[in-house]
């Protein structure tokens, strides 16, 4: 994958700010962004910057989670593995967020 030097300069902002690049191998045409145990998968725009592949979420074993209600209970999902979406995970989840789209603005 080839990225402009805006693109460059971007993940190199985010990694300052503590994140993490990270190579998924099913989603290899994007770039995945990791902190703690959120993720996202950010694609390159032809304008020099990316856009976000779907939405942050908790991973499970290194893998992309969804979030689901069953049981009563909201749980974060990936294949039979399943964690309950507790207040703590949520939260770390939407600082994720967050602080990704912080990070994200264009600087002056």
């Amino acid at each position: 994958m080839e990225l402009t030097p805006q693109q460059i300069a971007i993940l190199e902002r985010l990694q300052a700010r503590g994140f993490k690049i990270v190579a998924f191998p099913m989603y290899a045409s994007h770039v995945g962004v990791r902190k703690g145990n959120c993720a996202v998968l950010l694609s390159p725009v032809a304008s020099g910057g990316f856009v976000l592949f779907g939405a942050a979420s908790y991973l499970i074993d290194g893998n992309f989670s969804v979030r689901v209600a069953g049981d009563g209970r909201e749980w974060l999902v990936w294949k039979k593995e399943r964690l309950e979406a507790t207040p703590a995970r949520l939260e770390e989840l939407d600082a994720f967020s967050v602080e990704l789209s912080e990070a994200l603005l264009p600087t002056l």
